[in-house]
């Protein structure tokens, strides 16, 4: 019988969420999903992430749209969400890659545990590798060239038919060693 507790549970019922009601996330549940990831670890406790929450619509459509391309496709791979957080990490530390996805992680928990929804969006990396993305970077006040893209968190409120039920967990996947 498995433990279980108020974050054991949160840990269990969070989802991606792939569609997203125009409402936006509210000052103080965005600050609390922020406060999240700026409690986490970092290697040799560095805190090289930097977290650029992005609520301005042009903002988000351009990020959007670079990520589209890299995609391949034309469509919105933040699917509607009013509100992105992105995560970037010191690109000369070592661990930057791990501690801005452990950002990431807490604050979709974070996110969960306060009822809004969420999904870790990718290409953050080639993002801001890309001259729109670095001019980006610039407009926010960060060193295009000190920072890499770990990762984009879509935020916001759940529309109808925008989280799916959790797939069964696979077998096999712990090896005890006593």
């Amino acid at each position: 019988m498995l433990i279980t507790n108020e974050t054991l549970n949160t840990i269990h019922t969070r989802r991606s969420c792939r569609a997203y009601t125009a409402q936006q996330v509210e000052p103080d549940k965005l600050d609390a999903v922020i406060d999240a990831g700026l409690w986490v670890a970092s290697g040799m406790g560095r805190q090289s992430q930097v977290i650029a929450a992005v609520q301005d619509k042009n903002a988000i459509a351009k990020l959007s749209a670079i990520n589209a391309m890299i995609m391949g496709t034309s469509g919105d791979p933040f699917y509607g969400a009013p509100t992105v957080l992105v995560v970037l990490a010191r690109r000369e530390v070592p661990t930057a890659v791990e501690d801005g996805s452990l950002t990431m992680g807490s604050m979709m928990l974070a996110a969960e545990s306060i009822g809004l929804a969420s999904c870790w969006v990718h290409r953050a990396k080639e993002t801001f590798e890309t001259e729109a993305g670095r001019q980006l970077l610039a407009a926010w006040g960060l060193d295009p060239d000190a920072y890499i893209g770990v990762g984009n968190l879509i935020l916001g409120y759940a529309a109808e038919g925008g989280v799916k039920p959790a797939a069964a967990r696979k077998e096999g996947r712990v090896v005890y060693v006593k």
